[in-house]
């Protein structure tokens, strides 16, 4: 068993409450992969399988938590509690978890997916790819400079462009945020440079 003392000295500081809940937990993931190493994460415990996170828990004042990093691979999407703290919702007992046959089983589930090479889901939340609007890509092609600034700058950079002048509202606000665009693009400023020195 490959532990690490941070993890002892994580869960003796806990409340009395959840040390046998993560004690448990981590009984439970050795067991099922013997070649699992133990690290903190986000200063979190996690358990590490083939150099990538395999599950981790946590402890906070009222509850526990524990969850695999390929959560809804494992443990499936129609879980109700997929949307609380891992994929146990809040652990205040050890009754609070299935039973432990059905954990070690889902601990080698998370295993076999690692050991296909399954990498975890994308986020949902992440951006849709932008188009920079046409009357934007206009005055920065009547300003060379500019427009080499802005095609220079990663898309992270250009969409805070995009998005500034997209989300006004009235026309002649659109029309001042293109002539600022253009301006501070042509002295090589990103959207927000009034804060990259804070």
């Amino acid at each position: 068993m490959k532990t690490d003392p941070r993890i002892d000295a994580y869960i003796a500081r806990k409340a009395d409450f959840a040390q046998p809940i993560l004690a448990y937990l981590r009984e439970i993931v050795h067991a099922a992969c013997p070649d699992c190493e133990e690290t903190l994460k986000w200063s979190s415990p996690s358990f590490l399988y083939k150099g990538e996170i395999l599950a981790g828990m946590a402890a906070f004042k009222a509850h526990a938590t524990f969850g695999f990093w390929r959560g809804s691979l494992v443990v499936g999407k129609d879980n109700e509690q997929m949307s609380g703290m891992g994929q146990f919702g809040r652990l205040a007992a050890i009754a609070d978890l299935p039973p432990r046959a059905e954990i070690e089983a889902l601990v080698r589930k998370a295993m076999q997916l690692t050991d296909d090479g399954v990498k975890p889901p994308r986020d949902k939340h992440k951006k849709e790819p932008f188009r920079v609007p046409q009357d934007l890509r206009a005055a920065l092609d009547a300003n060379p400079a500019a427009a080499a600034t802005f095609d220079g700058f990663p898309p992270s950079a250009q969409r805070d462009y995009v998005d500034w002048v997209s989300e006004a509202k009235r026309d002649e606000t659109r029309v001042k945020r293109l002539a600022q665009s253009v301006e501070w693009l042509a002295e090589g400023k990103r959207r927000h440079w009034k804060y990259q020195d804070c």
